[in-house]
């Protein structure tokens, strides 16, 4: 009764998913143009609304059923037959089978119950393999959820930095059209030639097409955001920078993250499960050749029968010994089967744990790496925009000419886009670090 119970409760608990899942709305509703948006508040809403994270899910609850149906073979089974025959009198079945039995007139009713008694582990095996396999289907979907996180992160930092350009690039042509202006009076007043004129124009119209560029980074971002928040609007976010002004140094201990990794990684732990289902389901297979005891019992009544069936009512039970005597060299190929794909299995978590490890210390590089172009590509900025208003100093009193202005504002719009790359490149790389790392 109690299993029963168990799997009336677990069919209600999948129906009742199932229904959830289906009944959200195929398309989220649009935000409120400027919503601000946290990369904590993006995490969030991609680990409701993204459908990859359902799929896992739903993955995960048919699994689980898996393990029900082969549970199953270990339960009793019952089976309630009513039967009606009409013969022809003194006949025989006479073709179709070995057997030569009587038909006789008859209606009846009655229940046949089926147990297992032992197939020596078959059954108890295969629905181990059965669990190791819903447990990595666990592990997959938590597996999806971090693969979902780290594409967040790198979504909105790519989107942060598009804006951070589009602001960088906006700002550029404020001060070159400025620039620009001032020549244009000074060309008007013949303290300046045409040439001059003309270089600055270039340098306005060289920074309007940054803009057109950067405008079109920005959408191309913003579009790829939604897509991993889960919304087919073209939603438009106020995004919230949260990164530290100075930021954390970079981490140095690779070894250390290595071990971190092998321990938490969700997907190798999922390849895990499954090696360890595929050796379980290699052992059921091995155990195909053992017999398999099982008992019968059937019961029943026959209210209207013909003449030469006395009794009314019928009953028997009995026991049946099963004895695997040569199958075409059918269950020692399964067994083989079984032990080479549980090999192959045992390879690819080998090959894993080796990629996880690769990945892992690339990632730390890359981080260390990132956090060095943050100091230098700050000290570059700093010297550009020195070096900036230098140049404007001498082309004011005459010391120099235009293509030294040019050169100074073309330096210190590159080093203001390559700060702002730096400071997201390094956030985005320690996001990396974080999930390879498996934390």
């Amino acid at each position: 009764m109690s299993n029963v119970i168990e799997g009336l409760a677990a069919s209600l608990v999948l129906a009742a998913a199932c229904a959830v899942l289906t009944a959200q709305q195929p398309a989220a509703p649009p935000m409120p143009p400027g919503t601000r948006l946290t990369l904590a508040d993006a995490e969030r809403i991609a680990l409701q609304r993204n459908p990859n994270i359902n799929v896992a899910r739903l993955m995960q609850l048919a699994q689980a059923q898996v393990t029900r149906e082969v549970r199953a073979g270990e339960l009793p089974t019952a089976e309630v037959s009513l039967t009606a025959v009409g013969a022809h009198d003194n006949s025989r079945l006479t073709a179709g089978a070995l057997n030569n039995p009587i038909v006789y007139d008859r209606a009846a009713a009655g229940l046949t119950v089926h147990q297992l008694i032992t197939d020596f582990g078959r059954s108890h095996n295969l629905v181990r393999s059965a669990q190791s396999n819903a447990k990595a289907e666990l592990d997959t979907e938590r597996a999806t959820a971090e693969d979902l996180t780290l594409a967040v992160d790198q979504a909105f930092y790519q989107a942060l930095t598009a804006q951070s350009v589009l602001k960088v690039a906006e700002q550029t042509v404020a001060t070159r059209q400025a620039t620009g202006d001032q020549i244009s009076a000074l060309t008007a007043s013949k303290l300046r030639s045409t040439l001059d004129l003309s270089l600055a124009n270039v340098q306005v119209s060289q920074a309007k097409l940054l803009v057109i560029d950067a405008r079109s980074a920005e959408a191309t971002a913003i579009a790829n955001l939604n897509a991993i928040l889960g919304s087919e609007n073209d939603d438009e976010y106020d995004l919230v920078d949260e990164t530290p002004a100075n930021p954390q140094s970079a981490p140095t201990d690779a070894e250390n993250l290595v071990q971190v990794a092998l321990r938490a990684r969700p997907d190798l732990v999922a390849l895990q499960d499954r090696f360890v289902a595929a050796k379980q389901y290699s052992t059921a297979e091995h155990d195909l050749k053992w017999p398999t005891i099982s008992a019968l019992a059937a019961g029943g009544g026959t209210p209207v029968r013909a003449d030469q069936i006395g009794s009314s009512w019928y009953g028997a039970a009995g026991a049946n010994v099963s004895i695997p005597v040569f199958t075409g060299f059918e269950y020692s190929a399964r067994a083989k089967e079984a032990d080479l794909r549980a090999q192959a299995a045992q390879e690819r978590v080998r090959n894993l744990r080796e990629g996880i490890a690769r990945d892992v210390r690339t990632a730390v590089l890359n981080a260390q790496m990132a956090f060095q172009r943050i100091g230098v590509t700050r000290e570059l900025l700093d010297q550009a925009d020195t070096a900036m208003q230098l140049a404007q100093s001498r082309y004011q009193v005459g010391l120099s000419g235009i293509a030294e202005l040019s050169q100074a504002q073309l330096a210190q719009t590159e080093a203001q886009i390559g700060y702002a790359n730096a400071r997201y490149v390094y956030q985005t790389a320690l996001a990396v670090v974080k999930y390879q790392a498996g934390q």
